[in-house]
């Protein structure tokens, strides 16, 4: 118990501590990483991500351009759109934790194009000495030309820590989204 107390008090000072913007500098990337985890240890409990925003999609996303891995079932909170605060990622990923719950295994945060043309990124957002992906397409309507960091914090990814999908996140046959009926 007092072991416990303790760690628990070691990491609210840490988190205490940690700056409400990302760190540059030696150092601040990994003071960044304690940031996230201390921030999203809470959504590991699905219901909590829910009451804190995070909208649930209902299917599990898997990537479809002929490559491994997947993204889980997205939930976003949108009122972080645009956040470069590692405790407020723009999404969290759950896959399926084999009980009829769901595991948290990553998070997202997404930075609209400042000038949604994506032949530039002159705007290109860095976190965790990181730079984003992008300037990507929206991937649903309405969404606008964005950048993208993944970080696999709760599941360890084989490609790497901010690879867009994780070979060792799958969905369950009959949770992907349909592909679209094209006419022959």
């Amino acid at each position: 118990m007092v072991r416990t107390l303790a760690l628990v008090l070691a990491g609210a000072a840490v988190f205490a501590a940690a700056p409400a913007v990302h760190a540059d500098g030696p150092g601040g990337a990994t003071a960044d990483l304690a940031v996230t985890y201390q921030a999203t240890a809470r959504f590991q409990q699905h219901e909590k991500g829910v009451q804190a925003g995070y909208k649930p999609d209902r299917y599990c996303v898997v990537d479809r351009a002929g490559g491994t891995g997947a993204l889980g079932y997205p939930h976003f909170n949108h009122a972080h759109d645009n956040s470069t605060d590692p405790a407020r990622p723009t999404a969290l990923y759950y896959e399926d934790d084999g009980r009829g719950g769901k595991r948290l295994v990553g998070v997202q945060w997404t930075v609209h194009d400042r000038d949604q043309n994506p032949k530039t990124d002159d705007d290109r957002p860095r976190m965790f000495g990181m730079p984003f992906k992008g300037p990507n397409g929206g991937n649903f309507p309405g969404q606008p030309v964005h950048y993208a960091l993944h970080l696999w914090l709760w599941k360890k990814n084989p490609n790497g820590r901010f690879a867009t999908y994780n070979p060792a996140v799958t969905c369950l046959p009959g949770t992907t989204r349909p592909e679209p009926h094209r006419p022959s």
